[in-house]
């Protein structure tokens, strides 16, 4: 009866967290906001502005005074033996006397302070580093605006979704409705088989179409979760209705709003490749210039038959050395001139991409706004095309039911109002998707 206990209470102390998840709600402004914190690649991208800030000043403290200490410690299990002339030590010329020069055990401790005096490869190095940084921060804005794409189109397709299965819902009711009626006319010889076969294709059509939008709404859904960076299955709702979002989303004005060049983020990008490629032939140019640099040495040595080195007693002999090194290049077999003509011909073909980058973002501007005005054409087009879709198939309704029209044609009637009904809805999708492709490139969103 305790282990019940004991089991049932320790399985509500771990479902009780899950208990209480409760439904995230969001507009799709508030969506976009969310996935911009929290976002998978949104993440990744902020981590990256960090890395390049410590690469920066990882950059920076290069050139910065070093101190490194090193200990050392010999143990001679066989020591060298030399070989004196004898006749130091009274002996016969011509003979050599073999002798052992110290003690068997060394001990040494050094501190060395390194100074960099002058590297124009370091100088290079610090300067290219303020153009990593920039090249992160536009690398996240990049992010940034395809996680906002990403959001408003999946943030599109579960409001699509939910709206296609709520219609084929309607349909099929009275699809049902019509059928079931059909179905006792013939029963009772007042209709043809035909007229319930044709309502019954369009029945099975309509019921299929609607458990592939049932699942398609989940899909979605998960897709949306995903790009917002939460769990898969987290019950996520949506506040916006589509059709006053796709409303919102028409803004004629757009179309003329002032381009700044400056302002498109691959753009940036591409400018970020053209300093680099500078500061690499800048670089490549510094290596030819001499390098010089100072230190500082400070130690301790001592000597001993046996391990004494931590007795107090033990006598430890102080030294110190000051000095400078400087490197001068003087012939590399033209090594070093060859680096520096490639990295021209690198910046050359730089400043070539600046250029067709420039022309590719206009002709992106214009297809961008020619899309954007379809989208709003289209999306008045088709809700026109929807009442009158509606109009005919309430006619043929009316006529199929006073025997006036064939099912053929009230099949027809129904599947152009199917027909028309989904094209309204891919219409208002369109606008939104087409808006925030333009806002994307024209970056004044």
């Amino acid at each position: 009866m305790k282990r019940t206990r004991l089991f049932i209470a320790l399985f509500f102390l771990y479902a009780w967290p899950y208990a209480q998840e409760e439904p995230v709600s969001f507009t799709l402004g508030e969506a976009i906001a969310f996935a911009l914190e929290n976002n998978y690649k949104a993440l990744n991208a902020d981590r990256d502005i960090i890395d390049a800030r410590n690469q920066k000043w990882e950059t920076i403290a290069s050139g910065l005074p070093q101190i490194t200490g090193d200990i050392s410690y010999q143990n001679f299990l066989k020591q060298p033996v030399s070989l004196i002339p004898a006749e130091f030590f009274g002996g016969e010329p011509g003979e050599f006397q073999p002798i052992v020069f110290g003690q068997p055990q060394q001990a040494t401790a050094t501190a060395t302070l390194r100074q960099q005096v002058f590297d124009g490869s370091y100088i290079v190095g610090v300067q290219a580093t303020k153009a990593f940084l920039s090249y992160s921060q536009n690398n996240k804005e990049k992010t940034q605006q395809e996680v906002r794409k990403a959001v408003v189109e999946a943030y599109g397709n579960v409001l699509l979704a939910g709206e296609s299965v709520s219609i084929l819902k309607n349909n099929l009711e009275a699809l049902s409705e019509n059928l079931y009626e059909t179905r006792k006319l013939y029963e009772n010889g007042l209709a043809e088989e035909e007229s319930v076969e044709q309502l019954q294709i369009t029945f099975s059509t309509v019921e299929s179409q609607l458990n592939n939008a049932i699942r398609l709404e989940k899909i979605t859904l998960q897709m949306l979760n995903l790009v917002l960076g939460l769990p898969l299955d987290s019950p996520t709702t949506l506040e916006e209705d589509l059709d006053d979002l796709a409303q919102a989303y028409v803004d004629p004005t757009l179309l003329n709003a002032p381009f700044i060049m400056e302002n498109n983020v691959d753009y940036k990008l591409v400018n970020n490749l053209n300093e680099q490629r500078y500061y690499e032939l800048k670089l490549a140019k510094s290596r030819a210039l001499p390098t010089l640099n100072a230190f500082l040495n400070y130690g301790s040595t001592a000597f001993s038959d046996s391990f004494t080195f931590f007795d107090g007693d033990q006598q430890w002999f102080d030294s110190s050395i000051l000095g400078f090194d400087l490197s001068i290049p003087i012939f590399s077999s033209l090594k070093r001139s060859a680096s520096t003509q490639r990295a021209k011909i690198a910046l050359e073909k730089a400043k070539t991409q600046l250029t067709e980058t420039e022309e590719q973002i206009r002709l992106q501007l214009e297809k961008a706004k020619s899309d954007y005005q379809l989208a709003i054409e289209q999306y008045a087009t088709t809700q026109e095309n929807l009442d009158l879709a509606e109009r005919i198939e309430r006619k043929n309704q009316i006529k199929y039911k006073e025997g006036i029209a064939s099912s053929f044609e009230l099949r027809q009637a129904q599947t152009q109002l199917y027909s028309a009904q989904q094209e309204y809805l891919q219409s208002m999708v369109n606008v939104i998707t087409a808006k925030t492709e333009l806002e994307v490139i024209a970056n004044n969103n």
